[in-house]
């Protein structure tokens, strides 16, 4: 059992905990060598006997290690501590997006463009390392005091073109692709698609799709038409309207061809003053793409 003051591989020094979910529990650390404060995540012990939440957790720890960039939650080391795997990650303070919306129901038109220009920067990098995340939703982007997007939980990250092992959906069915549900493989478009859906929840403050049933969400997902935001909320200009219905078409094809192009269709959407009342310095913010 973990408490506050021991030390993890000589290095990490537990000062608190900060959380427990469903998966690991996470604790405040002091990172010894770098003297900086970590989180450090540790996969719950009754869960090592689950094959699939072992992997998940191993798959999360080697995904999230591998990439640098402003927009993703860092990951500083991993290891082993009484048999559980753990990772050290960026010590995140501060609430998702997720929460944000649960208290202002939907942002100004200004700051989900800057939210979206931020996520697609983050996720264009991913992509261009070879991975899908498969999991963009509120839950998993960190809403930082200044403003900054962090995005987390790589869990169900999969290599671009792989497909997915057993018959569970994998992903959130709100934010799924509709070929997500037909047993697709994992593509860039399946990023695109859910990165749509929370640009119309930040505008809107409601999801495309909903239902009694998550297998009524996903009927809805395959047959009905995407809703053009402007419908639920006029002050949307038509430039967005046209971003988030691309990038939600049936069919992956005609969907953006990547998250960069995406990226660019908001810039220029926000760069068109006529779109905007009060721009709010929101070019200022733009993470450009390396």
């Amino acid at each position: 059992m973990i408490k506050i003051g021991d030390k993890i591989d000589d290095r990490y020094r537990i000062v608190s905990r900060i959380a427990t979910g469903g998966m690991a529990d996470v604790y405040e650390a002091n990172d010894l060598v770098s003297r900086r404060i970590v989180s450090i995540k540790v996969m719950k012990e009754e869960l090592l006997k689950d094959p699939v939440n072992l992997a998940r957790f191993n798959n999360e720890t080697a995904s999230a290690a591998s990439l640098n960039h402003p927009n993703i939650v860092k990951v500083y080391g991993r290891g082993f501590i009484d048999g559980r795997p753990y990772m050290a990650n960026e010590y995140i303070k501060g609430q998702t997006l997720r929460d944000k919306l649960n208290f202002s129901m939907a942002l100004s038109i200004s700051d989900a463009c800057e939210v979206m220009l931020q996520l697609t920067s983050g996720i264009d990098y991913i992509h261009r390392h070879g991975l899908i995340h498969r999991d963009i939703k509120p839950d998993n982007l960190f809403y930082m005091s200044d403003g900054t997007i962090k995005i987390s939980d790589f869990g169900i990250s999969t290599p671009i073109g792989s497909y997915c092992k057993g018959d569970t959906i994998q992903g959130t069915i709100y934010y799924c692709a509709p070929e997500v549900l037909t047993g697709a493989p994992a593509s860039i478009a399946n990023d695109i698609y859910s990165m749509g859906v929370v640009f119309f929840e930040t505008l809107t403050g409601q999801l495309p799709f909903d239902g009694a049933s998550l297998e009524e969400v996903a009927l809805k997902q395959l047959k009905k038409r995407f809703p053009e935001p402007s419908k639920i909320l006029p002050s949307i200009p038509k430039s967005i309207d046209k971003i988030i219905i691309t990038a939600c078409r049936k069919r992956p094809e005609e969907r953006y061809p990547t998250s960069e192009a995406m990226h660019q269709a908001i810039v220029d959407a926000v760069s068109d003053k006529s779109n905007f009342m009060e721009r709010k310095g929101i070019l200022s913010r733009i993470f450009g793409f390396k």
